[in-house]
């Protein structure tokens, strides 16, 4: 219950003074409240649009995985070399590995296996692909490197090259792009080189870089700076495709794969415009914009004939491969290509013959391209050892 105020006032001790005006002072009229100008009614909300890139990212993992199988593979390779064993002539480099050690580096200076043991693993020989029917090392040489450095060099540019492609484009073109242009340049290889083996992933990354070139034409009006990026990929392919006229690489395959991924780039990396994909991003009460093609014609015509190319070729060159067409007779200025002679270093092209003796307490091997012939003390010698000791001699 409430209290009067005079009781409240001496139960709690307090005094209130409230101040009057006094009569003789005007009373001032209370103070106008503020106006209140009148404002326009506020706008409905626009609607938000979430921000978003033009193009899906993907996350890369099959540039990752195809690494991881090349150097596995290697290692594999490495494994079955077994040099300490195998090498009669001795000589391991970095013996310490033990079954890992590498071979001489007179014979293989790239810190790897013999020919032998590339060959066992697949390596690709015209030979064998021609006359034993084993069309299967067009794809298994791709997976194979001829030593530590060969596999260190091919795995950094892959990383450094389809890492950015997978993460624009995802792992099923890029793995198909990868396939195809190793293919193609083992193609190549297969139609001008016949006197050795080859093995490498080069033609596939060469293949990766082409389809570089080929997307940016292929999407040319998407870019910015298109004159300087179509500058640096020229440079690019135009230093590398030299460092392939050095003896021991094979350019070949290298072209081979260059063209391949350049045509592959105009069938896989073709990018819808800008004004197809904004039209799903007109907010809501604005005009739209009229409706555009998803592509451009010269798209479609870049598509429609890489398609045909990539088809015609690959067929004109596994029929004339496996009916032993050798390019070099009807180019005969087409071996400059991959290597060019010069005071450093010679380019022989021509096949290297081994022939090899077994006498009752010794081996005499005979290397008929150089003029050269070798007595070992080796007593039953294995075909994996007469292999070995030929290249060794005739290298």
């Amino acid at each position: 219950m409430a209290k009067p105020a005079a009781v409240a006032a001496e139960d709690e001790d307090v005094q209130v003074l409230v101040e009057r005006p006094r009569s003789d002072q005007p009373t001032s009229p209370p103070p106008a409240p503020p106006r209140q100008t009148a404002r326009p009614a506020a706008a409905p909300p626009h609607p938000r649009v979430r921000a978003r890139p033009y193009y899906r990212r993907y996350s890369p993992w099959i540039v990752s995985a195809a690494a991881a199988a090349c150097v596995a593979v290697f290692l594999v390779t490495m494994y079955v070399n077994d040099c300490p064993r195998r090498s009669a002539g001795g000589g391991c480099a970095a013996r310490f590995l033990g079954r890992f050690a590498f071979q001489p580096l007179r014979e293989n200076p790239l810190l790897g296996p013999s020919s032998a043991t590339l060959l066992k693993m697949g390596a690709l020989d015209v030979s064998k692909v021609v006359h034993g029917r084993q069309g299967w090392r067009l794809i298994t040489c791709m997976w194979l490197h001829a030593g530590v450095v060969h596999l260190l060099i091919n795995m950094l540019c892959l990383i450094f090259i389809g890492i950015r492609l997978e993460q624009e484009f995802g792992f099923v073109r890029i793995g198909l792009v990868y396939l195809i242009s190793g293919f193609g340049g083992s193609l190549m290889s297969a139609l001008f080189i016949r006197s050795s083996i080859s093995v490498g992933a080069s033609g596939a990354l060469f293949g990766l870089i082409g389809s570089m070139l080929s997307e940016l034409i292929t999407n040319w009006s998407l870019y910015a700076n298109k004159v300087a990026a179509l500058l640096t990929l020229i440079f690019v392919i135009v230093v590398n495709l030299a460092l392939g006229i050095l003896p021991r690489v094979d350019n070949f395959a290298h072209i081979g794969g260059l063209i391949s991924g350049f045509l592959l780039g105009f069938v896989f990396f073709i990018r819808p415009q800008f004004a197809w994909l904004n039209q799903g991003r007109t907010p809501a009460g604005e005009q739209a914009s009229p409706v555009k093609r998803k592509h451009k014609t010269y798209q479609y015509i870049l598509w429609l004939a890489a398609a045909v190319l990539l088809i015609v070729g690959f067929t004109v060159a596994i029929v004339l491969l496996f009916r032993g067409y050798n390019a070099n007779e009807h180019c005969s200025w087409c071996h400059y290509l991959s290597c060019v002679p010069t005071k450093r270093w010679k380019c022989n092209s021509s096949p290297t013959m081994c022939t090899g003796i077994q006498q009752p307490n010794s081996l005499e091997l005979i290397c008929e391209g150089r003029g050269v012939n070798k007595t070992y003390p080796i007593q039953d010698a294995t075909q994996a050892q007469i292999n070995d000791l030929c290249n060794q001699l005739c290298s």
